[in-house]
């Protein structure tokens, strides 16, 4: 067998603890995976997984051989990728999770201008408004709003997504508009529940340099970006997204923005990956969104 597919074998255990999901994320026969690690433990003379019936754990040996594993991996693929023409044109599949509305608002309006420049990369978008682990999930890299609390994962900032609150015409109609935070104690919320911990977000506005966190009463709570949007269009509340994400609502007039004199702590918009060792080819798209997100007005980058 290959080397560098049994070190790719390997590697792929060691991450999802299962020769199951190993052989699942290969398109690999289970056989030829346990196979594999057999010939890769005779060959380095040393036991490199312990397994039971239940699940599989790397031991010592297995570590250190895993991290050299890694980055040999990486340095080939980034070999391959500045040769002949890769180096002009990068080809492979590329693993990109990300939300729905960052998918809609962000990257499909202009995917195709990417497909333009690199005709030889297959973008494959998995979308979940949840905090998924790359490795586990195969993913290459994340797009992801808020502050990043796995310390094993490299993030890039690639913008600083601008706060709004805003309703739909026919909400502020039948409830007025409020014009104080105040106010907003007589108003109805469309609350956004996380989808991980279950917690729901206040509102939040920054005042005398302070964030001042205001919950709100609702009858409606969700956990998807994309309905938190259309419930506000719909009127069943005020909402208060990032307004990349509801910027062509807005402009068409079907959502408007409110309380503009009170502005809002930005968020975070970052890309992350498992390690620092990218490929050419998954670098080439973290570049293009990063120029993406610095071209829109509501996630440019706020200097300090």
């Amino acid at each position: 067998m290959d080397r560098l597919e049994t070190m790719e074998i390997f590697k792929r255990v060691v991450e999802t603890n299962s020769f199951s999901k190993a052989s699942e994320l290969l398109d690999l026969p289970r056989p030829k995976i346990t196979r594999a690690i057999q010939i890769l433990e005779q060959h380095v003379g040393v036991r490199l997984l312990n397994r039971s019936t239940r699940r599989v754990s790397v031991t010592e040996d297995g570590a250190l051989f895993y991290e050299r594993c890694v980055q040999i991996l990486a340095d080939v693929l980034d070999a391959e990728s500045s040769l002949s023409n890769k180096r002009e044109s990068p080809a492979g599949t590329i693993r990109v999770d990300t939300s729905g509305t960052i998918a809609r608002a962000l990257l499909l309006p202009s995917l195709h201008q990417f497909y333009e420049e690199h005709p030889e990369i297959d973008v494959r978008l998995g979308l979940a408004d949840r905090v998924i682990d790359l490795i586990q999930d195969g993913a290459d890299c994340v797009i992801r709003m808020g502050g990043l609390e796995e310390s094993s994962l490299v993030a890039r900032r690639i913008g600083d997504a601008r706060i709004v609150t805003c309703a739909s015409p026919a909400y502020l109609e039948r409830y007025g508009v409020p014009s104080t935070l105040d106010e907003l104690s007589n108003h109805w919320a469309i609350n956004y529940v996380s989808a991980r911990s279950g917690r729901t977000f206040p509102f939040e506005y920054s005042v005398e340099g302070e964030t001042v966190r205001i919950p709100m009463k609702s009858m409606l709570a969700v956990n998807d970006g994309s309905t938190y949007i259309t419930a506000a269009e719909l009127g069943y509340g005020i909402i208060q997204p990032s307004r990349f994400m509801a910027a062509k609502l807005i402009e068409q007039g079907r959502l408007q923005e409110i309380l503009t004199e009170h502005e809002s702590p930005s968020t975070t918009v970052s890309i992350v990956y498992p390690h620092r060792n990218l490929t050419a080819k998954l670098r080439i798209f973290a570049d293009w969104v990063y120029a993406l997100a610095q071209r829109n007005p509501d996630l440019r980058i706020q200097r300090e």
